[in-house]
């Protein structure tokens, strides 16, 4: 009976992490970017996500989209610093990272910090960097710090990086490594805007003359409160079965015959994590299996390569996803 009595407190769900202010918050920040922004609710939801589930972001689509504004409009909702990297050819780790400058007066060197020391960083075509300049991420992605010269810097939280690619002009491009990819939380797709969203797309333009988007936005966010949240978030609660769940799908990506490159270990934490926080958003302090879903595609989309023959057929890796989450029983 007291082993009865134990399992039936482990499903009373009732009010165990308090997630209205949470919900709230989160709720905040759509409204704000949804002043500017017509639909892509799901990229936005994505970001969110993301934020509270401290990863980072890569966002895919064709230019005009408004991949670099909604970010930009996302960063405006924070009350945090922001800075914008323009990725090039020519671009060196310094220019990220900083650099030492001889200081005449007190005759020592002074670090000047580059703009990677920010709390939300908007990297602009991350994939037109060379492989040295994109080796200067690693640490600062993977650690939230960066070292220079011997020293290193700590940064302060939050800290997240969202990069932006163009997937069809690929001249001039590098392709990003396979380690740098996995660092990223999430990679999201964009498509084009409904017929529909199109026409309010360029009403609200037209009714905005030249108003600038940023006017338009408030900071609902402090970095406390961030902190707050993210706390939160990792104490929502996740069954075992759950945690099976994601450990299943993760192992078949890694002998499916469609695949020629599987998911790692981050890949199964990155969908703990973002599960956790879609359970926060939806007011749930537990995860389900929808949660877990719901997630697959862009913690999944970046990490798994197809073999070339699956390729050349046309086949996605959103469809291969699709065949492993068939494959693998829900837990009830």
């Amino acid at each position: 009976m007291e082993n009865e009595d134990v399992n039936n407190d482990n499903l009373n769900f009732d009010n165990r992490i308090p997630l209205e202010d949470l919900k709230k918050g989160v709720d905040s920040i759509k409204e704000e970017i949804g002043k500017v922004i017509i639909g892509q609710e799901k990229f936005v939801e994505l970001l969110i996500i993301a934020l509270l589930a401290d990863g980072h972001v890569i966002i895919e689509g064709v230019p005009g989209i408004a991949k670099t504004i909604t970010a930009k409009l996302f960063s405006g909702t924070l009350k945090t610093n922001f800075s914008r990297i323009q990725f090039t050819p020519d671009l060196m780790p310094s220019d990220i990272l900083g650099t030492s400058v001889f200081n005449m007066k007190t005759s020592e060197f002074e670090f000047k910090r580059g703009p990677i020391f920010s709390n939300i960083v908007l990297i602009d075509e991350i994939n037109r960097a060379p492989a040295k300049t994109q080796a200067a991420l690693f640490e600062t992605m993977e650690e939230r710090q960066a070292t220079v010269d011997g020293v290193t810097y700590k940064f302060d939280p939050p800290f997240m990086v969202l990069a932006t690619q163009n997937p069809i002009e690929q001249e001039g491009t590098y392709a990003l490594p396979e380690a740098q990819l996995d660092r990223f939380i999430f990679k999201i797709k964009i498509d084009y805007p409904s017929l529909e969203e199109e026409v309010k797309i360029i009403e609200t333009h037209h009714n905005r003359k030249r108003e600038a988007p940023m006017t338009r936005i408030n900071a609902v966010l402090n970095s406390a409160k961030i902190a707050e949240y993210r706390d939160k978030v990792q104490n929502v609660i996740i069954e075992e079965k759950i945690i099976k769940y994601i450990a299943e799908i993760i192992s078949k990506t890694r002998n499916h015959p469609h695949l020629y490159l599987g998911a790692s270990p981050r890949a199964s934490i990155a969908i703990l994590n973002a599960s956790k926080a879609i359970a926060a958003c939806n007011g749930r302090d537990f995860v389900i299996p929808e949660d877990v879903k719901g997630v697959l595609n862009p913690v999944l989309n970046h990490r798994i390569i197809l073999t070339p023959e699956r390729e050349m057929e046309g086949m996605t890796t959103e469809n291969v996803i699709e065949m492993i989450v068939q494959s693998v029983e829900i837990p009830r």
